[in-house]
Formats: structure tokens, C-alpha cells, sequence
């Protein structure tokens, strides 16, 4: 368990992303879902992250349910606010928003207070608690005035209040990040994608501000949408097919993984722990045999050789933290 920032919220090294569970990509039934949560407790995750946006409340609602049976004071939970849930007539799927699930509601950007109030009462009563331990402002890209003008400075107040232990904000960009953690005094942002064997771009400013700062940094994505869990023509990269070129260096990661007997599955998650900033690797998951494996991946230890093969050929960059070297 690693604590966020300054705050008393602790964190397992390796945490559950619950958007698989609510559908993403395709259909996941309750008993699958439930499945998840419980094989993610029995091989000691206690980290659980969720959100609004992920199946239109279903994440929050399967992960309340499961999790139900567990002492709520052995666990931590981090759900999302700027994206509100307005009911709409029944009609269609969400697949237009990665979500094979009903179009039940439509999402409303909201990143002011009362907003950030209301999203997250409508959270808690999904997830069935009295609480959230951790509060994130999620994808605030376009609206950075609001964000900082008025949806941070609510989160502040409700840290303050004690309604929540930790805020922070998650994104799949580092630029507005850094300046979170820099501007501001957040306890921990969750970055996605941004951090992984294909894109090292938190490494340049986001990394080092946040060990300035003594802020927190939970790396989502891990397998960038799936290349790095099972690089072949087809798969995903960011939420969008993968490029060819993206394609080519994860099958020559996964190469080289395999020259060192070990897999591309646990170098991805290793790499993503590695460094000192990092609190906690999220890592999806949409059934207990996928939950089973990311653990057994997370537990592995990497040979030193392969990460010197890929600072030998350029596939990682010479100042990238590796598990050998971290502290």
C-alpha cells in the first residue's frame, strides 16, 4: 500500500480500472463483472477506480455491488466528476462512446461547483457508499477555466469538509496535468497512456513536478487500450485501432520480452511501477481470467537484460527508471 501525496489515503500497487466491467468495447453480463471484482480482491487489489462516464453509471453501480461483502474501511475508491448523467428516452446503445450498454443517459460536461456536488451525490448513490476516498477531475481538456475557476476549488472544499480524502485529476494528456501539480494542491493525478513502454511522455515534466511537489501519480493504461497486452493487426491503441508503426515497436517489445523469457504483459506493467512518482498501475479488467493474469504478470521480475537490450536499441530512453533501479 503506497499513501497519495500528503493525504492519509493509501493505495495497492496494483489497482483495479473498473470501465471494463461496465461493457467497454463489448457486452460483459453481472455475474462476469462481479467475477472480476472478486478474483481483483482475492489476489489483494484494494484499489478501484471508477467513473460516471463508464457505461452511464453501470461501472459505479457493479462495483458498489461487489465490493458490498467487504469491510468498507479495506479499501479505497476513486470515481470521477465533469461529466454529469442526464436520463434520456430509451432508444439505441452507447457505442458511440465505446459502451455496449443502453442509451439510457446522455453525458453533460459540467466542471462547475454545483456541478461537481451533484455529480458526485449521483456517484455515491450508484456505488451504494457514504463515501469516496479519492475525487478526480476527469478529462477537463476543453474546459481548463472552469476546471481551475470553479471544479477545483470545490474539490478543495470538500477534501477540507472531509467528504473525500484525496482530489486529484485524470487525463490522457500531461501538459494540463503538470500544471494541476503544479498550480494547485492536489494529492495525486491518475495519467493515461502517457506513461507506458510506447509513450514516455509524463517523463519530461509530469514525473519530476509531481516528486517536487509531493503529489502522487497513479499511471492508467498501462497496455495503451491493449497493444501491449497482445500486439497483432487489429488492436487497439489509445481507443482507435493502432497504427502500423505503433504496431511494428510493440511486436519488437514483445520480441524482445520473449528473448529474455519473460512477456511483453509483465515488462508493460513493471516499467509503469517503476518509477518513484508512481503510486499505484490501474490496470482494466473485464473478467476474473484477465484479473488473474495481470496479477500473475504484475508479480513476475523482469530480467535486468531486457531492459538493457531496449536502452541498447532505442526502445526506451536512457533516463527511464527501470525496477532494478528504482529506488
Amino acid at each position: 500500500m503506497r499513501r497519495l501525496g500528503r493525504s492519509a489515503v493509501e493505495v495497492s500497487a496494483l489497482g483495479f480500472g473498473a470501465a471494463g466491467i461496465a461493457g467497454l468495447y463489448t457486452e460483459v453480463g453481472e455475474e462476469q463483472a462481479h467475477a472480476a471484482v472478486q478474483a481483483a480482491w482475492q489476489r489483494g487489489v484494494r484499489y478501484f477506480d471508477t467513473a460516471p462516464h463508464y457505461g452511464l453509471g453501470l461501472s459505479e453501480r457493479r462495483l458498489g455491488a461487489a465490493l458490498r461483502t467487504h469491510p468498507r474501511s479495506a479499501y479505497t475508491v476513486s470515481t470521477k466528476v465533469g461529466r454529469r448523467l442526464e436520463p434520456v428516452p430509451a432508444g439505441g446503445d452507447d457505442r458511440a462512446h465505446g459502451f455496449a450498454v443502453p442509451a439510457t443517459h446522455r453525458r453533460v460536461w459540467d466542471f462547475s461547483a454545483d456541478g461537481v456536488r451533484r455529480t458526485l451525490d449521483a456517484c455515491l448513490e450508484r456505488l451504494g457508499l457514504d463515501r469516496v476516498d479519492v475525487v478526480y477531475l476527469h478529462d477537463p481538456d476543453d474546459h481548463a477555466e472552469q476546471a481551475f475557476g470553479e471544479a477545483y476549488p470545490a474539490l478543495e472544499r470538500l477534501r477540507a469538509e472531509g467528504v473525500v480524502g484525496a482530489i486529484g485529476a485524470g487525463m490522457n494528456q500531461t501538459e494540463m496535468l503538470t500544471r494541476f501539480v503544479r498550480d494547485t494542491d492536489i494529492d495525486v493525478v491518475l495519467c493515461a497512456g502517457r506513461y507506458t513502454l510506447l509513450d514516455q511522455s509524463a517523463l519530461t515534466e509530469l514525473l519530476p513536478a509531481a516528486r517536487e511537489r509531493g503529489a502522487s501519480v497513479v499511471v492508467g493504461g498501462p497496455f495503451n487500450s491493449g497493444l501491449l497486452a497482445d500486439p497483432r493487426p487489429g488492436a487497439r491503441y489509445d481507443y482507435t485501432t493502432a497504427p502500423a508503426e505503433l504496431l511494428a515497436r510493440a511486436l519488437r517489445l514483445k520480441s524482445a520480452a520473449e528473448r529474455h523469457g519473460t512477456t511483453l504483459r509483465a515488462a508493460a506493467l513493471a516499467f509503469c511501477a517503476a518509477h518513484p512518482a508512481v503510486a499505484s498501475v490501474l490496470a482494466g479488467a473485464r473478467s476474473a481470467a484477465e484479473v488473474h493474469d495481470c496479477a500473475d504478470q504484475f508479480a513476475t521480475t523482469v530480467p535486468a537484460a531486457f531492459w538493457q537490450e531496449l536502452r541498447d536499441t532505442g526502445l526506451l530512453p536512457a533516463d527511464a527508471p527501470v525496477p532494478a533501479e528504482a529506488p
